[in-house]
């Protein structure tokens, strides 16, 4: 069974702030629940063919996984890949000007496989509240600035 998952909100502030802000990967323990640290291994700055590793708690378990930048556009789109990991997952975020400031997509999506197979009925449900919560979380803090 496929995950695939896309959640969006809109976020008072230009696009360029927003892009920066979740574009760097040591960001994201400030605004995903899930995520509580970050390694980068490999020089700095994002660019495709970056590697970070990410740990995270999910669905009461704890996840370990490395991500690959294999696009990148800066202020338009980033796409990563689980280099390493529980289970083939990619994700995309978009940035998009809008009236208000800048509209975030963020989609997960891959096919799980050992004992994530076994959830993955229930994984895209408990992942869209997760994102739903982080997209709210960013929001709140990007726009307190």
């Amino acid at each position: 069974m496929n995950v695939d998952v896309t959640t969006q909100t809109e976020i008072a502030a230009p696009v360029q702030a927003v892009a920066a802000f979740t574009s760097e990967p040591d960001n994201a323990p400030r605004w995903y629940v899930n995520i509580k640290s970050v390694e980068w291994q490999t020089p700095r700055p994002i660019g495709i063919g970056s590697r970070f590793a990410f740990v995270a708690q999910f669905l009461g378990r704890r996840l370990e996984y490395v991500y690959q930048v294999v696009e990148y556009t800066p202020d338009k789109r980033l796409v990563m890949r689980t280099a390493d990991g529980p289970f083939p997952m990619q994700t995309t975020y978009e940035w998009q000007p809008t009236e208000m400031g800048t509209r975030m997509t963020l989609r997960n999506h891959g096919t799980p496989s050992g004992f994530s197979r076994i959830v993955a009925p229930f994984m895209s449900a408990a992942m869209r509240r997760a994102n739903r919560k982080d997209l709210a979380a960013l929001k709140t803090l990007l726009e307190a600035r």
